[in-house]
């Protein structure tokens, strides 16, 4: 079974004397539980493996049932350490407190439970952390798989990267586009929306949310202001509830709407998003050709690799801490603005032969930049980027 590199970074931290609360998080349907299972056959540590799933959520005493079962195991295995790992920790109703309440009460007696929590619901989880767990926990993202990854476990070629994207699920049907969507669709896409959105968060328009994430996905690589989006909507709405939508989908590492890059916060946080999405089997499900018939369009093809790209860039940003944007001044276009404190790095897609990229060449200079990024045949591979771990760059 193949082994992201998550799995050394937790078996690390376990094996450190410093014990916090280890959480996971992540989209959907990215191997978390895998993770959380692998691990347990590498460690020498005994250890408890419960899921919430399946609890009412308001059975709130079930946490502490889990807790107090594991501290009768630790004082009777011989261990002087024991392993808690909770699996949809978020389902329970207030598990954050409930979580805090066990795991302090441990501090006071002085017990070395180690506590892994596993949440598919990124809202939930994130609120609880900021709400009652702070300064008790380290976070784990585990994003999209990337091209590296699904290419070593499942033999994907590039091509298969940019169309099918990086759901592991998912990659035994791409032989059949039409079972391969419906996948995606049913398993991926409404789950993320209706259970990790819609059942956790007061939203006045549920359509209006759909809407706008399959807008989103059609119009992936582009840049489209919130008042053209309302103008191809049939539900009403108005531009500061889109933009609430939007913040909501890029939560949920579904949709990503990235700002103009200006070197002022405030510019950028006003204008137009350029939409991308997180994995790029969103947008190919809303796509009305197949993979074969857009592989010979030169046009589409393009725009599909430089939505990989993005989604490359904007899934590292998440997991490194650092930002990614566009950049257009009159004709003048850049298509990803990456920046790391003070370092920027500005990077042009172009497939086929490069006629021109005076775009980089007008930010460089705009901006006093050192180095740029130009992905051509004749320059740095699509292919070859995609395998590059984009904090390298820095």
């Amino acid at each position: 079974m193949y082994e992201r590199k998550q799995l050394k970074i937790i078996q690390s931290r376990l094996a450190e004397r410093k014990n916090l609360i280890q959480v996971i998080t992540g989209p959907r349907q990215v191997g978390k539980t895998t993770l959380a299972i692998q691990l347990t056959k590498k460690i020498n540590v005994p250890f408890h493996f419960v899921s919430a799933d399946a609890v009412p959520s308001s059975n709130t005493i079930w946490i502490q049932q889990q807790w107090d079962f594991v501290r009768t195991k630790l004082k009777t295995s011989g261990s002087n350490t024991y392993l808690l790992i909770i699996d949809e920790v978020q389902k329970i109703n207030n598990w954050s407190e409930l979580i805090k309440k066990e795991w302090d009460k441990d501090r006071r007696n002085s017990l070395n439970i180690r506590v892994i929590l596993l949440g598919s619901s990124t809202l939930l989880i994130s609120k609880g952390l900021s709400e009652s767990l702070m300064g008790r926990f380290e976070l784990i993202q585990l994003p999209h798989w990337s091209y590296s990854e699904m290419s070593d476990a499942f033999g994907f070629t590039a091509n298969d990267f940019v169309y099918f994207g990086s759901y592991p699920g998912s990659a035994h049907l791409i032989s059949d586009e039409s079972r391969w969507k419906d996948y995606i669709r049913n398993s991926i896409i409404e789950p993320t929306i209706s259970k990790d959105i819609l059942q956790l968060t007061n939203i006045q328009k549920p359509a209006l949310l759909k809407n706008l994430f399959e807008l989103g996905c059609i119009f992936s690589g582009e840049v489209l202001s919130y008042t053209k989006i309302l103008g191809q909507l049939t539900d009403a709405g108005n531009t500061t509830t889109l933009a609430q939508y939007q913040k909501l989908l890029d939560e949920v590492w579904l949709l990503s709407g990235l700002q103009k890059f200006s070197g002022s916060k405030i510019k950028s946080r006003s204008s137009s998003p350029k939409w991308m999405v997180y994995n790029t089997s969103l947008s190919s499900v809303y796509e009305d050709l197949n993979f074969k018939s857009i592989k010979n369009d030169q046009v589409k093809w393009g725009r599909k690799v430089e939505q990989t790209i993005g989604a490359h860039l904007i899934n590292s940003a998440r997991v490194n801490n650092f930002n990614v944007y566009y950049w257009r001044d009159v004709n003048e276009e850049v298509d990803f603005v990456i920046q790391k404190n003070n370092k920027i790095i500005p990077i042009e897609v172009k497939i086929g032969r490069v006629k021109s990229h005076k775009g980089l060449i007008v930010f460089s200079k705009k901006f006093n930049i050192k180095k740029s990024v130009l992905v051509s045949d004749e320059a740095f591979k699509w292919e070859d980027l995609l395998k590059l771990d984009v904090i390298d760059l820095f």
